[in-house]
C-alpha cells in the first residue's frame, strides 16, 4: 500500500479549495460596472405547445390570425445547456455604451452610415405610415443619444445595430481577457425562463407582466391611440423605456426580459430551424438574412413579450425599441 505523507486533514483543506476555485462565482462585475449573473448547465423545453384556442383565451381580442402566425415557435422540443454561462443582469445602459465608445473608438452605424436611427416625435404623423407608429427615421437626428424621448445613463441603450452589439462584445473580450458574446436563441430562452414553463416567467397571465415588465401600458397608451385597445391595463410610470433593473427579477436574478428593449441574440432565424435543431446547445441556422432579436420591447403587447416569441431583424437595423444584452463565457 503506498501512503500519502500529506496529513489527511491538509488533503481535505486541499480538496475544498479546488473545488471552489472550479466553482465560478455566481456574479461577475466588468470595467464598465455591468453585473453579470452566473447562469447555470440545465434542461428546458424550447418554444410553445400552448394551442391556439388556448392562447385565444390568455389574449382575448386579438384577431385569430395574429396567433396563428406564431408557428416559428413550434415544435417545442428539449434543449440541454450544457455549460454554465454569465449573462448580464440588466441590458446594456446608455452610460456603459458611452463608455464603450470612449474607450474603444467605435463609431455606432447609426452615426457611422451617416443615416441616422429612428426617433419618437409627438407631431409626426402616424397615419402616414403602415405600422401607424410615431416614430420617424432614419434621420440623422436620432441615434444612440437621442431617439426622441428622455434618457439617463441608466436607462437602456437604444438605437444600436447587431453590428455594435458585437463591437462592445469585441472589445470587452479584448480588454478583460474573457469571452463576451451574443447569448444564442437557447440561451436567451432558457435564461428568460429560468426554471417555468409558463408564457412569461411571471405566469400564464398577461397581467402577471406589471410586476416584472415594462410593456405597452396605460402610460404608453395616450401616445398611440390606435393600439390603446391592447394596452396591458396597468400604469407603471414609464411611457417609454425605463431604467435599468426597476422591475422585479426572475429566479436567475435577470431584470427587463420581458419588455423594456429588445435584445439581440447570435442566431440567424429560420421558421423551420426548431423542428431540426439539436438537443445539446443549438447554436441556430448556419447562415440566414437575419438576426433573432427576444424579450420585447416599452412598446410591445404582451403577446409579443412572451418567453418564446421570436422576432428578427437586418444586423444593421438600428431603432427605438432594441437594445442589448451580452452574455460571458464561464471559466
Amino acid at each position: 500500500m503506498i501512503r500519502s505523507s500529506v496529513p489527511s486533514w491538509l488533503a481535505a483543506i486541499a480538496c475544498l479549495a479546488l473545488a471552489a476555485c472550479a466553482t465560478p462565482p455566481p456574479l461577475a462585475t466588468n470595467r464598465l460596472g455591468m453585473e453579470l449573473v452566473l447562469v447555470p448547465a440545465g434542461e428546458f423545453t424550447m418554444g410553445n405547445d400552448a394551442l391556439v384556442q388556448e392562447m385565444a383565451q390568455l389574449f382575448p381580442g386579438l384577431e385569430l390570425t395574429r396567433l396563428q402566425d406564431l408557428r416559428d415557435e413550434t415544435p417545442a422540443h428539449r434543449v440541454r445547456i450544457t455549460r454554465p454561462f454569465y449573462m448580464a443582469r440588466h441590458e446594456v445602459t446608455v452610460g456603459q455604451f458611452r463608455q464603450f465608445l470612449a474607450g474603444s473608438g467605435h463609431v455606432p452605424e447609426s452615426v457611422a452610415d451617416g443615416t441616422g436611427g429612428y426617433g419618437y416625435s409627438a407631431s409626426y404623423d402616424p397615419s402616414a405610415t403602415r405600422r401607424g407608429d410615431a416614430f420617424e427615421g432614419r434621420d440623422p437626428r436620432y441615434s444612440w443619444h437621442n431617439p426622441g424621448f428622455a434618457q439617463t445613463e441608466g436607462h437602456p441603450v437604444v438605437n444600436v445595430t447587431w453590428n455594435d452589439a458585437q463591437a462592445l462584445a469585441r472589445w470587452l473580450s479584448a480588454t478583460e481577457g474573457r469571452h463576451y458574446r451574443l447569448p444564442t436563441e437557447a440561451e436567451w430562452e432558457y435564461a428568460c425562463r429560468a426554471g417555468t414553463r409558463t408564457q412569461f416567467h411571471s405566469g400564464d397571465a398577461p397581467a402577471s407582466l406589471s410586476a416584472v415588465a415594462n410593456v405597452f401600458d396605460a402610460d404608453a397608451a395616450p401616445h398611440w391611440p390606435k393600439w390603446q385597445a391592447f394596452a396591458l391595463p396597468a400604469a407603471d410610470g414609464f411611457a417609454f423605456t425605463a431604467p435599468v433593473g426597476r422591475f422585479a427579477p426572475n429566479a436567475f436574478g435577470l431584470h427587463d426580459m420581458h419588455g423594456n428593449v429588445w435584445e439581440w441574440t447570435a442566431d440567424w432565424h429560420d421558421d423551420s430551424y426548431y423542428a431540426r435543431s439539436p438537443q445539446d446547445d443549438p447554436q441556430g441556422p448556419a447562415e440566414g438574412g437575419v438576426k433573432v432579436r427576444r424579450g420585447g420591447s416599452w412598446h410591445t403587447w404582451p403577446l409579443y413579450a412572451r418567453c418564446a416569441y421570436r422576432n428578427w431583424n437586418a444586423q444593421d437595423t438600428r431603432y427605438t425599441l432594441v437594445g442589448i444584452r451580452l452574455v460571458m463565457e464561464a471559466q
